[in-house]
């Protein structure tokens, strides 16, 4: 990640490692999917901007193979261990501050960092930068202003409270500088930005055990923010967490927007 002073502050606390593996076992199959579309392979020279995690890095590392490099970069690089080997190179970096760490890359990717940055339109501007000509840019980022709800089907008072514990969540994260709707945005901040053939999709899963270990983690790592803010009591937390753990509420993720488009 990229942020140092809010939301994404807590990708530091120990809380945080949870949350990053529901994220990647509920979105890696979309990201690795429209990695696939763009063609990537032997090779390739990939930048992985605000990582954040191993998985995307060692699944780019195997797909570029001993001849391809890929810079994996993070202002908080505590995440690192085995994935950090040839043909991976780990740098501190901050994207909406930082020159490119170098261009003519052939990828550029960055899921879940743009919405949190404080300079996005610098940031966006160093990865097209960092493109050689031809390069592509993936770019993905949540949009809960688009669709706000846990529970989508609120039909009783676990679904009800589950929506309110995610309304609390957008508004600490707003709080702290987060683009809530910046996701729908990507396509035309990319053909802006001076890409060509843009296109966008939406992954939105209504329901999945996925959705269920995000919402967990995230609760678990941003309950004493909510509480000390007056967003949630404990009560409410301990009590959603019962209701998830039970199995029994349909949760639904904020749509996962995926953008991207070619270096002329």
């Amino acid at each position: 990640m990229t942020q140092t002073d809010g939301h994404l502050l807590d990708s530091r606390q120990p809380e945080a490692g949870p949350r990053h593996d529901a994220l990647a076992a509920l979105f890696d199959p979309t990201t690795f999917r429209h990695l696939e579309r763009l063609g990537i392979g032997s090779g390739w020279r990939c930048w992985e901007a605000g990582a954040g995690g191993a998985s995307v890095v060692s699944w780019l590392a195997k797909k570029v193979g001993p001849t391809g490099r890929v810079v994996a970069t993070d202002t908080d690089t505590s995440w690192a261990g085995p994935a950090v080997r040839p043909p991976v190179e780990l740098r501190v970096h901050d994207v909406g501050a930082d020159a490119p760490p170098g261009e003519g890359f052939d990828l550029v990717h960055a899921r879940f960092v743009l919405a949190d940055v404080v300079d996005r339109e610098q940031a966006l501007q160093s990865m097209v930068k960092a493109l050689r000509p031809g390069g592509r840019l993936l770019v993905e980022e949540a949009d809960p202003a688009l669709q706000p709800l846990a529970c989508p089907d609120e039909h009783g008072p676990e679904q009800q409270l589950a929506n309110r514990l995610r309304a609390a969540l957008c508004e600490s994260y707003a709080r702290n500088g987060t683009d809530l709707g910046y996701g729908r945005r990507l396509p035309r901040l990319l053909r802006e930005a001076g890409l060509r053939q843009v296109e966008a999709e939406a992954y939105f899963p209504v329901t999945s055990s996925g959705c269920a270990a995000l919402e967990s983690a995230t609760l678990r790592q941003y309950r004493q923010r909510l509480v000390e803010t007056g967003l949630a009591t404990d009560q409410d937390i301990d009590r959603h967490l019962a209701n998830v753990a039970a199995d029994g509420t349909d949760l639904a993720s904020a749509p996962l927007i995926s953008a991207w488009g070619r270096k002329p």
